[in-house]
C-alpha cells in the first residue's frame, strides 16, 4: 500500500488501525484514500455496498470495510512532484 498523499510504501503485510499515520508525511493511513474500495467515480466514492458513507475521504476512519489499496487515489499534483523528484535524482539536480 501507497500513503495517498506522498507514496511513501507501507508495509504489505501490516495491519492499518485507526490511528495509524504515515512515517514520511504524517497524514492517516487508515482512510478512504487508501482504501481499494475507493473510487471517485461511484456512489459516495466507495465501491463496497456494505460501507457507510464517510465525509472526509482523507481523514481517518473507523469503516470496517476497510483494505489496504494501490492509492490510486494519489493526487495528481503529488504525482507531478513525485516524477519531478524522480526526475531531478535521475539528472542530480
Amino acid at each position: 500500500m501507497k500513503c495517498h498523499h506522498c507514496g511513501f510504501d507501507a508495509a504489505k503485510d501490516l495491519k492499518i488501525g485507526r490511528q495509524d499515520m504515515c512515517p514520511k508525511c504524517g497524514t492517516a493511513l487508515h482512510c478512504c484514500l487508501n482504501c481499494r474500495f475507493y473510487a471517485e467515480s461511484v456512489h459516495h466514492q466507495c465501491r463496497e455496498e456494505q460501507a457507510e458513507f464517510v465525509n472526509d475521504k482523507s481523514g481517518a476512519n473507523i469503516c470496517d470495510c476497510f483494505e489496504p489499496g494501490d492509492s490510486g487515489a494519489i493526487k495528481s499534483d503529488t504525482q507531478r512532484e513525485l516524477a519531478r523528484k524522480k526526475l531531478e535524482d535521475l539528472f542530480k539536480k
